[in-house]
């Protein structure tokens, strides 16, 4: 059986409250009548209030107790013109005349009701899952700021000389962390080494890769034994892709790794799948390091290619991760390609390459301005990195 509607009526006692009353009652809805809106059942939907049963001091207290449909006898009746100035406009004049259609506005206005109750409850129930959303963003923020500043304790001191040979890097994350990481050490008097990486993805998952490449790397330089530097760029390669082959978190990266020989002036080198290539700039002339390998961690059991190249006594190397495209003007790779090449080829220093990038692009202006952990700055489109290396003639 249907719950059945309790309905106050509120009006002076007599045949007309009665008339009222029976009037209403029918199979959704009963009727409780009272001459005060005071001590009215706990379970009450809906009152009807007749506009001379309330006095004016009180409509304003039905504005705040349950929905209200005012009846009277007149739509001059300065009771009703009350009612309807606080705010209870749900009125019906000679209720008894249209009974039907006052029994439709109770029954709306018990719908509207719990229809606005519902919506009370939800936006409550919002407001507390905004708040707790914005509580676990903070700490989530909180957070990814301490990781992006442990990450950045793991990289290099900028700038560095080994063996008259200048290292230094911008280092741009998308946010908080990255998955682009670099290093370089030396490893005696003749041999240094580095490495540039540039993760898939960004934030937390790529950068745990980037400190499980931080630690394999500082150990296999330390395990290295001096023998056949030209060799142990594609052993760390093929190393690294078999260690993210095992850990199975669906993670690759391109990875560059070199080994400087500085008695006689030569790189020994392996790549998998650098892109933008790595840029070796002497004097006027621009070379693209030769070399292809495929991506470490995607595919098991790859060999990685053996490479060497002279250096010029006067050089400089330059290594990219892709965020750099995205900077750039054009609407190819090619062409964006042609417009890295055309401003490295004139920048000679870290600095102005970095300037160059900053003044073709807005929000990378305001993200090298700005605080680096400002939860307000906007993301740039990619973890950004740029290493420079140059030598030979530095003073340590």
């Amino acid at each position: 059986m249907a719950h059945k509607q309790l309905i106050a009526v509120i009006d002076e006692p007599g045949t007309e409250r009665d008339a009222l009353a029976e009037a209403i009652t029918c199979d959704g809805m009963w009727v409780y009548a009272a001459d005060n809106i005071e001590h009215l059942p706990a379970e009450t939907a809906l009152i009807v209030a007749h506009a001379r049963a309330v006095p004016r001091q009180q409509w304003s207290q039905l504005t705040h107790h349950l929905p209200t449909v005012v009846v009277s006898d007149s739509r001059q009746d300065a009771d009703l013109i009350k009612a309807v100035d606080v705010g209870l406009v749900d009125y019906i004049v000679h209720p008894l005349r249209h009974a039907e259609l006052l029994r439709r506005m109770i029954r709306k206005a018990i719908e509207l009701d719990v229809l606005e109750k519902a919506r009370a409850r939800d936006h409550e129930r919002l407001a507390e899952l905004n708040e707790s959303l914005e509580t676990h963003l903070a700490l989530l923020r909180m957070d990814q700021q301490s990781g992006g500043h442990i990450q950045r304790r793991l990289l290099p001191p900028r700038p560095k000389v080994i063996n008259g040979v200048y290292y230094d890097y911008w280092f741009a994350p998308s946010l908080y962390l990255s998955g682009d990481f670099l290093d370089y050490q030396r490893y005696n008097s003749r041999y240094s080494a580095f490495y540039f990486a540039d993760v898939s993805g960004h934030g937390a998952s790529s950068a745990f890769v980037t400190v499980l490449l931080k630690y394999l790397c500082n150990r296999w330089l330390g395990e290295w034994d001096g023998i056949q530097p030209d060799r142990l760029p594609s052993q760390w390669l093929a190393a690294m892709n078999r260690e993210l082959q095992g850990t199975d978190i669906g993670k690759h990266a391109t990875l560059f790794v070199g080994v400087i020989d500085h008695e006689a002036h030569t790189l020994h080198y392996s790549l998998g799948a650098q892109l933008p290539m790595p840029l070796l700039v002497s004097g006027d002339q621009l070379t693209r390091l030769p070399g292809e390998g495929m991506p470490v961690g995607l595919f098991p059991d790859v060999e990685y290619p053996v490479l060497s190249c002279e250096l010029p006594e006067d050089f400089r190397l330059w290594l990219c991760s892709d965020g750099v495209l995205e900077c750039l003007p054009g609407d190819s790779l090619d062409t964006r390609l042609r417009e890295l090449e055309q401003l490295v080829s004139v920048s000679t220093t870290l600095e102005q390459l970095c300037d160059r990038l900053t003044n073709n692009n807005a929000l990378l202006s305001k993200q090298r301005a700005g605080d680096e952990d400002s939860p307000d700055r906007d993301a740039l489109p990619d973890d950004l990195t740029i290493m420079m290396v140059s030598g030979f003639g530095h003073a340590d």
